[in-house]
């Protein structure tokens, strides 16, 4: 096991790194194959292992149709963040988390604080002091986040152009996606979508 790479669930990555210290945990990772050895973050993180494992050996049509039956969607890439930004921004009230919701379903829309107001059924300076105390986000930064976490696994996932990819997710052009991506990721698109086919290589 000396130099294998390896990821467990987050909150044990450290506790792993210290007890096999000859390994390299990579804590934020959904599952890392490195030859023989495979490895999972959580328990639905298994599952997306469980359906790589499924199409390395049977293929893509099979794994399809295990997931489908699993009433999962296609299994996310090893490389995907064990973090979600939903979760990350934690609102305390139904109302924000109503609108937080609201707008991952409508990132290809403007969203404005007047919209997202709406669907929290607050005035929209409430909602702007609200949505802050709660989420420590400005509305705003609070949207680019997501549009930014659906961006990249569009990008991980598919093969979709990226000018589609930055319509879909409610980015300007593909310009704009990549100054987001700088600005969030401190890598371009490009690097995402290399890093998560080379993933795949790897893994077949």
């Amino acid at each position: 096991m000396a130099g294998r790479r390896a990821t467990t669930h987050w909150a044990y990555a450290r506790e792993m790194q210290k007890r096999f210290p000859d390994i390299r945990v990579e804590e934020d990772r959904i599952y890392i194959v490195d030859g023989s050895v495979w490895t999972s973050a959580g328990m639905t993180a298994g599952l997306d292992l469980a359906l790589a494992m499924v199409e390395k050996d049977l293929g893509g049509d099979t794994a399809r149709s295990v997931a489908h039956g699993l009433v999962m969607h296609q299994r996310r890439a090893g490389d995907q963040s064990q973090h979600s930004e939903m979760l990350d921004l934690a609102p305390k009230s139904d109302r924000i988390q109503n609108a937080l919701n609201y707008a991952r379903q409508n990132l290809s829309r403007a969203l404005t604080v007047e919209e997202l107001a709406e669907a929290a059924h607050l005035s929209p300076r409430q909602f702007s002091r609200v949505f802050t105390l709660e989420t420590g986000q400005s509305p705003a930064k609070a949207v680019e986040r997501l549009r930014l976490e659906a961006a990249r696994l569009m990008i991980e996932q598919s093969r979709h152009p990226f000018d589609v990819i930055a319509k879909e997710t409610g980015f300007r052009d593909r310009r704009h996606l990549r100054d987001a991506f700088m600005r969030g990721f401190g890598i371009p698109p490009q690097a995402v979508r290399r890093d998560a086919h080379l993933e795949v290589q790897r893994t077949f």
